[in-house]
């Protein structure tokens, strides 16, 4: 059996508004459940994407085996096999379990626990049912809690449009953010180090896989990654939070641009020119955050500082806007079950990962070799267009990994990685200088004592060599994917 659901993350206050006006067609049922969920002690069974739980809701028990994409953002389909039991132990006799225990003394052990009060609805919307589950309550991990509140839209039958179609009607009552984490994941990470900025991390791929499967996968990551570091922006004004929500988004969108052959659909412009939007919004605190990192007077670091703080009201108001939820839930509905997934375009369905990935390797390759020849004497633009392309290629790089695992592929791309990081370390510190006056100007500090040193000529020329250094290292490493 595959599940397919849409997750939707709610306030407290957000979830009694949407209970008191019901904009489900019946009253709720309601249950306590409690769900207790087991791994073993080096967390096997979440690193190879499985987890087990037992959840009781009465007198009843049902254990929950679920295997799919960690990557995957607000939108799940994935394998779930439910049985009843009659405790607290789980019958272990799936053979995924059976031979992940094997040997080596591993056994399963309950590492946390969630308790929620859930309303549960059916609603019928044309052909489609639906399952709507508003869950609050709290994930429970040894000595730790932390609070759930949560919406669940489950297609039962028909078009998933129809989950989409309510998180919308959802969201006109209450602010509703795509949800990203599974209550396993939450309890995961309840019990690691206090989350903080995420990284982007590697999307599983294979050779034999579509150009399309590839590209829904990792633009799903890139959203994952950006509604992660929206979440940590909440509880502070993290800059690194901060900068890795930019780049998850500057991730989608150079998917998006390297991908950009594969559509033809209305709404891809308009989804590539709201993250546009998004990204924008964040630009000038992340601007301000590399300047006072670079500040060398108290003065200027103070003005700074205050700028800071109006920069992170804004990108708050951003975020919490209208055009910004709705953008998360437009995106996971075109990637997911977008137009472009039904296209006969053999491009789309018959292409492989791996030609997708060459093709635009060297395409950005001698974007980047060509371009950036005579980085010295070129001007401003023609060094920012350099590295844009070089971006493209890093991302490209970084994307498609996977498919290139041999030893010699392995060891072939971290020497590629490693020449495009000194490149591009190079390329944004020249574009750092570049841009610094016109962004002073703009936050009225041009004359601050120490201003001026943010772009200092001295310190240009030697990044110029630095970045053509760097360029002849990167155009004589070995292409990995050749």
């Amino acid at each position: 059996m595959r599940e397919t659901e849409l997750k939707l993350e709610l306030s407290q206050s957000g979830a009694r508004s949407l209970l008191k006006k019901n904009p489900f067609g019946s009253p709720p049922t309601i249950l306590q459940q409690r769900s207790i969920y087991f791994d073993t002690t080096g967390w096997d069974l979440s690193k190879r994407g499985l987890s087990l739980r037992i959840r009781q809701s009465g007198n009843e028990r049902i254990q929950t085996l679920k295997a799919g994409d960690g990557a995957a953002a607000g939108s799940f389909t994935r394998e779930e096999l439910e049985r009843p039991v009659a405790g607290d132990t789980p019958i272990l006799d799936d053979p995924r379990i059976r031979d992940l225990l094997a040997g080596d003394g591993r056994k399963l052990t309950p590492l946390f626990e969630v308790h929620v009060k859930r309303h549960r609805w059916n609603v019928i919307d044309g052909d489609a049912t639906v399952e709507v589950a508003l869950d609050a309550g709290k994930v429970v991990a040894a000595d730790r809690e932390a609070s759930l509140c949560e919406i669940e839209l489950e297609k039962k039958a028909g078009s998933p449009r129809a989950l989409f179609a309510l998180a919308r009607k959802v969201d006109l009552i209450t602010p509703a953010h795509l949800g990203v984490l599974s209550k396993a994941e939450r309890g995961y990470r309840l019990l690691s180090s206090a989350p903080g900025a995420v990284k982007s991390a590697a999307t599983p791929l294979t050779s034999e896989m579509s150009a399309a499967t590839a590209f829904a996968r990792i633009a799903a990551a890139c959203l994952k990654q950006f509604r992660l570091n929206e979440t940590a922006l909440g509880w502070s004004r993290d800059a690194d939070a901060l900068h890795q929500a930019r780049v998850s988004l500057r991730r989608l969108r150079s998917l998006c641009s390297i991908c950009k052959s594969l559509f033809d659909d209305s709404r891809f412009d308009h989804l590539r020119e709201e993250l546009k939007w998004l990204a924008s919004e964040l630009g000038e605190a992340r601007n301000i955050d590399v300047m006072i990192g670079r500040a060398s007077s108290e003065a200027l670091s103070s003005r700074l500082q205050d700028a800071r703080d109006d920069a992170y009201a804004a990108v708050e108001a951003s975020l919490s806007s209208v055009r910004a939820r709705s953008l998360m839930i437009d995106a996971t509905e075109w990637i997911s079950i977008g137009d472009w997934r039904t296209q006969s375009d053999e491009k789309l369905h018959e292409q492989s990962s791996r030609n997708l990935a060459s093709g635009v390797f060297d395409k950005f390759w001698k974007k980047v070799a060509k371009g950036g020849n005579d980085l010295i004497d070129a001007d401003d633009e023609t060094r920012h267009k350099v590295r844009i392309a070089a971006k493209k290629l890093r991302y490209a790089a970084e994307f498609f990994e996977p498919l290139y695992n041999s030893k010699a592929e392995a060891k072939r791309h971290r020497r590629f990685i490693e020449a495009m990081k000194g490149l591009q370390d190079h390329l944004g510190s020249l574009n750092d200088i570049a841009t610094a006056p016109d962004m002073l100007a703009a936050l009225e500090l041009s004359d601050v004592a120490g201003a001026k040193d943010l772009f200092s000529a001295e310190d240009k020329s030697k990044l110029l060599k630095d970045a053509a250094e760097a360029h002849d290292a990167f155009v004589s490493t070995r292409r990995f994917w050749r």
